[in-house]
């Protein structure tokens, strides 16, 4: 089994963590008399049983109750081995929705706002002696009425209808401990520079060190040996520049790039070292690639590629935002490679980190995305940054992801044709990401009302091929619906922007509906009714817009169904609706926009079948 799919955090991993996952005790407070009643030190408080990570609208958590219970509570136990008793111990939350207080042992340790981002608490101090039993209590607030609350498709009401879905409260992602020496590395990030032939590597520890450190640093791929360095380190943050040239040269680009169809990942060992002891040992891995855009075609490698992305909600019928089990995980990356894609787009949620960890080791490019708010308010816009910032430290060095995108349909800012405010909020998160990782494009705001943004991504659910293909069948075509389309009701376009050299993405299409269960009820944008007029809409839609040679990509709606929203090319259980080597063949297709493409999706499609026979990279 593969040891950094294992691991809550792959990117950052040691041999030796604790997984808190399973059976919690388990307590609504609906009237919010918890704190006041002192329900930390009351055991007989807590009437349920949960599974941890399921949240408690999930049938996976043994509860499945959907509606409205805005504070949950979580309490379990946990006795230490003699091993587990290093120098110093931390608890991890993979991600809790929304805002989070921890306690051990009866002592705070920890609070946190934000439902999909991780954090951690130093609990040596508050641990009991010996062999004596260790409590952990947890305290979760998750209002469904607050719109300034980045909550994505979480629904407010307790019936989701439309695009909305049932809410995910509480833990959704993994609970571990970790075992850690006095000083220790906090953090790993990489930035390949191929043009100067050099990785980046950023390491922050615990503390400044004391007395002579040094940080041992060996990167290999596969047999091959490409550096093997140490450093002096004398403060809390340690910025190198790791020479790979000869990784980069035009001799190894294939052998040693990241890119879909050869997902090549370097392995990282960084040892902390301090008097001749061994006082730190995590390993990473990076992929060494680059992404960005020129003459309104995107590029991977500094190579034109066109995007053929799949939208993905991340929802399971069964466990909601929380995925299954981590097979679960690897096999949605798969599927979507089966189906001829090269890319997913992560709709209104910040993915589970092993999710993105398969999306790097098979071959999948990602545009990350933030779950939005619904209301513009100075809250909002706090909780907004905080939460995105958080998102972009977290999966900054994952070679997988190739854009970002703050805000979507202009949730959150619904009037930026005439809020000036509105408009610098999203100006200020679009710039807030270029300064926080200038290695990617940035989408500002997707779908519409561009004026902030490096791919202007259209949201377009034609659901005829014609329609397409007079909106889009050329460069004059594709002028002429940048200024006149108002897409449901939006320009397209804001403050008279002109566009340069972005590409353009349909970054919504698709969305046909074939439900042949109604009991749950149907939501698409044009039914057909069988898989076989499925099969053939999709095909025409897809040629049509793989005709275009303005159109650098798109990105079909959507992978599977989800609650009620019925157009996905898999069923919620993720069985295919259609056959899935005719879609393949379709995705696969060259493009007008960039001929040279299909070489690599044809490439592509013969290493998909090894991956779905469960054979190595």
């Amino acid at each position: 089994m593969d040891e950094a799919a294992l691991h809550p955090r792959p990117g950052l991993r040691r041999s030796r963590w604790i997984d808190l996952t399973g059976e919690w005790g388990f307590a609504y407070d609906d009237a919010d008399v918890g704190l006041d009643e002192g329900w930390v030190g009351k055991p007989e408080a807590f009437d349920r049983t949960i599974r941890v990570p399921y949240p408690p609208e999930s049938e996976l958590s043994g509860i499945g109750d959907g509606t409205e219970h805005p504070v949950v509570w979580y309490r379990r136990t946990f006795v230490l081995d003699e091993a587990d008793r290093s120098e110093r111990l931390l608890i991890h939350f993979g991600a809790v929705d929304y805002e989070t207080r921890v306690w051990v042992n009866g002592q705070s340790v920890v609070g946190h706002r934000g439902g999909h981002t991780p954090f951690l608490a130093d609990i040596t101090s508050v641990l009991l002696p010996g062999d004596a039993e260790q409590v952990v209590v947890v305290r979760a607030e998750d209002s469904p009425t607050d719109l300034s609350q980045p909550r994505g498709k979480q629904y407010w009401e307790n019936q989701p209808r439309r695009i909305w879905y049932g809410r995910t409260t509480g833990i959704w992602q993994p609970v571990w401990l970790e075992p850690v020496g006095e000083n220790h590395i906090t953090d790993v990030r990489w930035t390949p520079d191929l043009d100067g032939g050099l990785l980046g590597l950023q390491v922050s520890l615990d503390r400044v060190p004391v007395g002579p450190v040094r940080l041992h640093v060996r990167l290999s791929l596969r047999d091959d040996l490409l550096a093997d360095e140490t450093y002096a380190v004398q403060r809390r943050e340690i910025r190198r520049a790791v020479g790979i040239e000869p990784a980069v040269s035009n001799i190894g680009r294939g052998r040693l790039l990241w890119a879909p169809h050869h997902p090549n990942l370097i392995d990282a060992t960084l040892t902390l070292e301090s008097d001749g002891r061994t006082i730190d040992v995590v390993n990473s891995y990076v992929g060494l690639r680059s992404v960005g855009f020129s003459e309104g075609v995107f590029q991977l490698n500094g190579i034109p590629t066109y995007l053929r992305l799949v939208l993905d909600q991340g929802y399971w019928p069964q466990s909601h935002l929380a995925a299954p089990d981590g097979d679960a995980l690897r096999r949605e990356v798969e599927l979507i490679r089966e189906l001829g894609f090269n890319g997913v787009r992560i709709h209104q949620k910040v993915e589970d980190p092993r999710f993105l960890y398969w999306c790097d080791r098979l071959g999948l490019m990602v545009w990350g995305e933030m779950a939005n708010a619904y209301a513009f308010s100075e809250l909002a816009v706090q909780r907004m940054v905080q939460e995105w910032t958080e998102v972009l430290r977290r999966d900054y060095s994952h070679p997988c992801i190739v854009a970002w995108v703050p805000l979507n349909e202009s949730w959150g800012v619904p009037n930026l044709p005439r809020d000036p405010a509105q408009r610098d909020y999203v100006r200020a998160l679009y710039h807030l990401t270029k300064a926080l990782d200038p290695t990617r494009p940035v989408i500002g705001n997707d779908g519409w009302e561009h004026f902030a943004s490096d791919l202007w991504g259209i949201h377009d659910y034609a659901t005829q091929a014609d329609a397409i293909r007079e909106r889009y069948g050329s460069v004059e075509a594709m002028d002429r619906t940048l200024r006149m389309t108002q897409p449901q009701h939006h320009a397209i376009v804001l403050e008279r922007r002109t566009r340069v050299e972005e590409p353009i993405i349909l970054s919504e299409c698709g969305g046909l509906n074939y439900a042949p269960d109604l009991s749950r009820g149907r939501y698409g944008y044009g039914v057909v009714q069988s898989p076989e007029e499925l099969q053939t809409r999709y095909e025409e839609l897809i040629a049509a817009i793989l005709d275009s040679p303005a159109i650098a990509g798109f990105c079909y709606t959507q992978l599977t169904d989800t609650e009620q929203e019925t157009n996905g090319l898999l069923y919620a259980d993720r069985t295919p609706k259609a056959d899935m080597a005719a879609l393949r063949a379709v995705n696969q297709r060259p493009s007008r926009a960039i001929p040279g493409d299909f070489v690599v999706a044809v490439q592509a499609a013969t290493e998909v079948t090894t991956f779905a026979q469960g054979g190595g990279v």
